[in-house]
């Protein structure tokens, strides 16, 4: 992991450490902002509806979720995964924290539109953890190179087949003109005697 990794990752994980934090420690609070979105969430996915009923306990998962992704990003390990988990919560805290905002007053529509540009920010940097490599190459670089390599593999094998089989058809050529030499004279000496 180079330096710059080494010091970003931990750096972009510490927010949504202590954000994770916070959302496990105040989860009734959480939950009562979670409230609405799960409503409507529930009204638009029936399958979702039960998740109405405890808002709590969704705020301590997305808490949890958040606290173990930032953790694994801080870490370096499982960070693409991590990346999208983190992108996925902070997704969902923007839209509760936009929805809940005050926007009744010219400060708090200024306080909301900085937190969203700011929760857009954060996305934007666990995206790019996503899919950073950390200079390996991809699953999609190592298939394309694979299925290339194969090919080349494939046709040196074929020009390599050609390139014997000729040399058979020409090693027995020559074995057939020397038997058929060696007929010829046995059939002579035959004839002569």
């Amino acid at each position: 992991m180079t330096i710059v990794r080494s010091l970003a990752r931990p750096l972009l994980a510490s927010g949504f450490v202590a954000a994770g934090v916070e959302r496990l420690r105040n989860a009734d609070q959480t939950g009562e902002q979670l409230a609405p979105s799960l409503r409507l969430l529930g009204k638009s996915m029936p399958s979702a509806a039960g998740l109405a009923d405890n808002p709590a306990a969704v705020a301590r998962v997305l808490g949890a979720t958040q606290l173990g992704a930032a953790g694994l990003l801080g870490l370096g390990k499982f960070s693409r995964l991590a990346g999208v988990v983190l992108a996925a919560t902070t997704g969902i805290n923007t839209f509760v924290e936009y929805r809940n905002a005050d926007a009744t007053t010219a400060e708090g529509r200024k306080d909301r539109r900085n937190q969203l540009l700011k929760n857009l920010s954060l996305i934007g940097g666990v995206l790019l953890a996503a899919v950073d490599t950390n200079g390996r190459p991809g699953l999609a670089w190592r298939a394309e190179h694979l299925v290339s390599d194969t090919g080349r593999s494939v046709r040196a094998m074929g020009k390599d087949a050609g390139r014997r089989s000729r040399q058979v058809t020409k090693q027995t050529k020559k074995q057939l003109a020397k038997a058929d030499r060696a007929v010829r004279n046995a059939a002579s000496d035959i004839a002569g005697s």
